[in-house]
């Protein structure tokens, strides 16, 4: 009995679909859509195509719809690489350019009107008029909008469909195949896909500039806008790049000048440092003489220097990209871009219990109260906190891991364990830590997806903006926690020999014979360039495995078609579905975290930027190019959300550096000393050791020596204070005078050229002329009086 209630339920499922299927269909045919049918079959399965067209009716109906833009008049295609424009006036040949055939013609513009057909360019061809992404978004606008059901209950639209496993997917046609004839043929004969292949995808032009209006024509805004952002920013990676590279290279070349290193190298037996561990033994400073001498690399006045230059960078390439952004948006019809009132996301009207009047369109649709939402979002949070305190868990456990790793290498006995036992637990436990971070990501990314889908957020863009805030947030706490605790947290509270801090029975860590400043360079070095391995390792292997899978399925239905030559739709349904933009926009952004956060410990972070997104903006354009179907062109202006958290990050950068330098770098301590020592830093390493105190002494019968600034009893010596004064004083001078800087960047760089000014002028006097119904009485108007 149950095997054939179960049955027939699965009949009853099938039917649904398959009477939803056919409504569906018939209601595209009547929204006046052309379709071609094909079937590739075995004798278990078979796969049903439909290919889908408007006819141009439809598609001047929906251009007006839709609000897109209509061409009045050509105008020349502006450079926009400013490099290139700077090259060229000084009159030097540009190795980074590359003439692009087919390039699209830019013109002035005014939204459609179907009763101005005749005044917009190229009109009177049917078949040219509307780009192929236009028709794409024009097609997928009615796939969208189409019942197949009850409206009450929201069955409308292929998205829903999809969910519900009626289609398998839906997607537009690439433009051929990528790979280039075995025959000579002109550029100019190349399909669009071939020339992004060509000119772009091809691991040889990585130098050269990015063709983004061919990106923006096959792909739309939205994609084309995160290339030339990425683009923009590698540019401008160039120049933090060089100068790090200067200030890590100016340290390495005046490292053995370093006068507090020299001292503890020249010290021979001079001074004994207390004991590291409860178990470990007294140790000469000159001991830690290579450390010391490395540790200047990460900490010289050169590294002060760059974290001011890093500010300075940061905020103002957010100025010049939101120039560019604006810039990109009117050469690509954007700039006033809104997106229309927008529809409830298909699994929200699924699932939500009740159906309200829209506001704006005055048309019932599912409807969630704003309170149990809030409470759902709430309950979240609670998650959210729970997950962040699992972090810091895992980072205790990462610093309990060090201190057990320290004791073993010294109980080997082994002199280079014995002294290496701090550097080698900080490499491995920096290992262990990014094998943490990363599966952290993994697990809490799909958690944070399961919760934004519960907290039933009405639209796509609501749901994606607390689905980015949600694993930013996680993400932000996952990748910098480890590296602010090293910065901000290790080595303050160790105490002093005879009462020193602990945490579960072990002693507080303390700072490396280098340093903490050189352990933090240790840890970004690991977790940033570590991540940037591993996530090109997976953009390179997990899409061609998923295309391998793929192919493979489908080979297995096509069967004795296999002889067959594969049509077009066959070729890109065996590619994958592309995967958006949220991880690739999350990568850089966190990536931009470590250039400017930190970059006071670690100079060299920007050269490893640039070098990773080298391969990155490669690995993108094949993925896009080669192995995904071609995704349905949206429409933007700019980056969005992520804009609003760079800038974020870039305010933040300044206090984290500002702190870097005065708590945890040397540099405010050596000049307090040399201000008072008529500026020379002779006796500088014994100023910094403290004794330990009598009782100490007495308990272990030995005089030794420990880092701090502290009398003979323990008590924090008048040197503490005034340095921890001129610190305090150090970051409100640092910060205000930084800030004050950055704001006169932004009142200085325009957001808008006066060259792009001029043209929107003239774009709209175009429109205006071109739109107006009473333009020849208004003429007569006009001329009449001047007349008589």
């Amino acid at each position: 009995m149950e095997k054939e209630e179960k049955d027939v339920a699965k009949v009853n499922l099938l039917s649904k679909h398959d009477k939803w299927r056919n409504k569906f269909v018939k209601n595209l045919l009547n929204a006046g859509l052309l379709m071609e049918k094909d079937e590739t079959f075995s004798e278990r399965k078979s796969i049903h195509y439909m290919k889908l067209s408007a006819p141009w009716d439809v598609l001047v109906y929906y251009a007006e719809e839709l609000c897109m833009r209509a061409p009045l008049q050509a105008q020349p295609s502006p450079c926009l690489n400013s490099s290139d424009e700077i090259l060229r006036k000084l009159g030097i040949p540009n190795f980074l350019s590359e003439h692009v055939p087919n390039r699209p013609v830019d013109f002035y513009t005014c939204a459609f009107r179907k009763s101005k057909l005749d005044k917009f360019l190229g009109s009177f061809n049917h078949e040219t008029y509307f780009t192929n992404t236009q028709r794409h978004c024009i097609v997928y606008e009615i796939l969208a909008t189409t019942v197949y059901g009850k409206r009450k209950r929201a069955e409308i639209g292929i998205n829903r469909l999809l969910n519900e496993r009626v289609f398998a997917s839906a997607f537009p046609l690439h433009e051929g195949p990528f790979e280039l004839p075995e025959y000579e043929v002109p550029p100019e004969d190349l399909n669009p896909r071939q020339i992004l292949y060509n000119y772009w995808a091809r691991w040889s032009k990585w130098y050269k500039y990015q063709p983004v209006d061919h990106i923006r024509e096959y792909f739309g805004e939205k994609i084309a806008i995160y290339f030339a952002w990425l683009g923009f920013y590698t540019a401008w990676l160039l120049p933090a790049a060089l100068v790090g590279t200067f200030v890590f290279i100016s340290g390495l070349m005046s490292m053995n000048t370093n006068k507090s290193a020299e001292q503890i190298c020249n010290t021979s037996t001079q001074y004994l440092m207390c004991p590291l561990c409860n178990a470990c033994e007294t140790w000469n400073i000159s001991e830690i003489c290579s450390m010391a001498k490395l540790g200047y690399l990460f900490d010289h006045p050169g590294t002060v220097f760059f974290s001011i230059f890093m500010s300075f960078w940061a905020v103002t390439f957010l100025e010049y990209w939101k120039r560019k952004s604006i810039t990109l948006g009117y050469h690509w019809d954007c700039m006033n871009f809104q997106e229309e009132e927008e529809r409830p996301r298909p699994e929200f009207s699924a699932m939500a219990p009740s159906m309200e009047k829209n506001p704006i369109t005055g048309i019932k649709e599912p409807f969630f109260p704003e309170k149990d939402r809030m409470t759902r979002i709430i309950t979240g949070s609670m998650v959210i906190l729970i997950m962040l305190s699992i972090v810091v868990i895992f980072l205790v456990t990462v610093i309990m891991y060090r201190g057990i790793i320290s004791m073993m290498m010294y109980h080997t006995g082994n002199t280079i364990l014995k002294t290496q036992a701090g550097n080698i637990a900080n490499i491995s436990g920096s290992m262990v830590n990014l094998a943490l971070i990363l599966l952290m990501g993994q697990v809490y990314s799909s958690l944070a997806e399961k919760l934004t889908r519960w907290e039933m957020h009405r639209t796509q863009t609501q749901f994606e903006d607390a689905f980015t805030f949600k694993v930013f947030v996680f993400q932000f706490v996952n990748f910098y926690s480890s590296p602010f605790y090293v910065a901000f947290v290790k080595g303050r509270f160790v105490g002093y020999p005879g009462h020193y801090g602990k945490l579960f029975g072990m002693r507080n860590e303390d700072c490396g014979p280098g340093g903490c400043l050189i352990e933090l360079a240790q840890q970004l070095f690991i977790i940033m360039v570590g991540k940037q391995i591993i996530s090109n390792i997976q953009e390179f292997v997990i899409p061609k495995l998923k295309a391998w899978w793929q192919k493979r399925k489908l080979a297995i239905i096509r069967g004795s078609q296999i002889c067959q030559e594969p049509k077009r739709w066959e070729d890109d349904y065996e590619l994958i579905d592309s995967e958006g933009l949220f991880e690739e926009y999350l990568e850089m952004v966190l990536q931009f975290g470590f250039i400017t956060i930190f970059v006071a410990a670690f100079p060299l972070a920007p050269l490893f930027a640039l070098l990773n997104n080298w391969v990155e903006i490669r690995l993108d354009a094949q993925k896009f190019v080669c192995e995904y179907r071609r995704p349905v062109a949206e429409r933007a202006q700019n980056i969005g959300v992520w804009f609003n958290i760079l800038e974020a990050l870039a305010h933040l950068s300044v206090i984290i550096n500002a702190f870097l330098i005065a708590f945890t770098s040397e540099f405010l301590p050596r000049l307090l000393y040399q201000c008072e020592h008529n500026g020379s830093l002779d006796g500088y390493v014994n100023f910094t050791l403290a004794y330990a105190p009598d009782s100490y002494v007495q308990n272990n019968y030995t005089i030794c020596r420990y880092k701090a600034f502290r009398d003979p009893d323990g008590n924090l010596t008048l040197f503490y204070w005034k340095l921890l004064a001129i610190r305090l004083g150090f970051i409100i001078a640092f910060e205000h005078v930084v800030f004050f800087i950055l704001r006169l960047i932004d009142w200085i760089v325009l957001d808008v050229p006066e060259s792009l000014e001029v043209k929107i002028k003239r774009e709209r006097y175009l429109a205006k002329q071109a739109l107006a119904d009473n333009q020849d009485v208004f003429l007569r108007e006009v001329v009449t009086p001047a007349a008589s």
